[in-house]
C-alpha cells in the first residue's frame, strides 16, 4: 500500500507485583521523584538568577546530568537506586521545559501553554519509572528491570516486535502496569475515491476585525 513506514506503538500489560517488588519501586520512584523536584528548584534559581543579575546561565540537559551525576556521588540513598531511571528523568524534565519555553517565545494563550515543570508531591504524584533498552530485559515471560527487581506480566497479547523502553507506572487504584514502547509499521489506507463531508452544525461565521483582512458575515455557500 502506498504511503507505508515504519512508527512505534504502545502495548500496555498488568503487572503482578510482590510485596518485596511493590517495596523497590515505591522507593525507585522516591529517588526519582526527589531527582524531578531537584531539577525544578534548579531551574527557578536559574531563572531567578538570570532576571535579578542579568547573568545567562542556562539549565539545559548538560547541566542536569552534571547535577545528577554529583547528587549520585554525595548521596548514598541515590546510588541505591538504578541510574537508568533517574536519567529518564532529566530527559522528561528537559522536554518538557523545552516545550514550556518554546509556547512562551510563541506567545500562545495562557490556555494553550504547557507550562513549566512544577513539584510532584508524595500523596498527589503516582508512581512512574521510564527504562530505556539498557535497563530491561525479557525473560521467561518476566520482566526484568535494572538493579534486581523481577515482575510477572499478564500477557493479554503478544509483542510484535522487541521492544525498545518500557514505562511501569501504578494507577489511582494501586494497580501496576507496564507500557512497552515496539516498532510498528504504518500503512495508509487505499484510496476510493469517495468524499467524506462534515457537518460543522454552524449557520453562520464571521471573521472579526482583529485580522488582517476585513470580515464578512454570511451563510456559508
Amino acid at each position: 500500500m502506498a504511503g507505508a513506514g515504519a512508527g512505534h506503538a504502545r502495548y500496555t500489560y498488568r503487572l503482578r507485583v510482590s510485596s518485596a517488588a511493590r517495596t523497590v519501586l515505591g522507593a525507585e520512584w522516591g529517588r526519582c521523584r526527589w531527582l524531578w523536584n531537584e531539577c525544578v528548584a534548579k531551574s527557578r534559581a536559574v531563572h531567578l538568577r538570570n532576571r535579578v543579575a542579568g547573568e545567562k546561565a542556562t539549565c539545559g540537559p548538560a547541566q542536569l546530568d552534571r547535577m545528577l551525576t554529583e547528587a549520585r556521588a554525595r548521596t548514598p540513598w541515590l546510588r541505591e537506586g538504578s541510574s537508568v531511571p533517574q536519567q529518564q528523568v532529566i530527559r522528561d524534565f528537559g522536554r518538557s521545559r523545552t516545550k514550556a519555553q518554546r509556547d512562551i517565545t510563541a506567545r500562545l494563550p495562557m490556555a494553550r501553554r504547557a507550562g513549566m515543570p512544577k513539584w510532584k508531591t508524595r500523596r498527589e504524584a503516582l508512581p512512574s519509572l521510564n527504562y530505556t533498552k539498557r535497563g530491561f530485559r525479557l525473560r521467561d515471560g518476566r520482566l526484568h528491570l535494572a538493579g534486581g527487581t523481577v515482575l510477572s506480566v499478564v500477557w493479554s497479547r503478544e509483542l510484535p516486535g522487541e521492544p525498545s523502553s518500557v514505562r511501569v507506572y501504578q494507577d489511582s487504584l494501586g494497580h501496576w502496569y507496564c507500557s512497552f514502547v515496539v516498532p510498528a509499521q504504518v500503512q495508509s489506507l487505499p484510496e476510493t475515491g469517495r468524499v467524506l463531508g462534515v457537518d460543522w452544525g454552524v449557520r453562520e461565521t464571521a471573521t472579526t476585525t482583529s485580522c488582517h483582512t476585513p470580515g464578512t458575515a454570511g451563510k456559508p455557500g
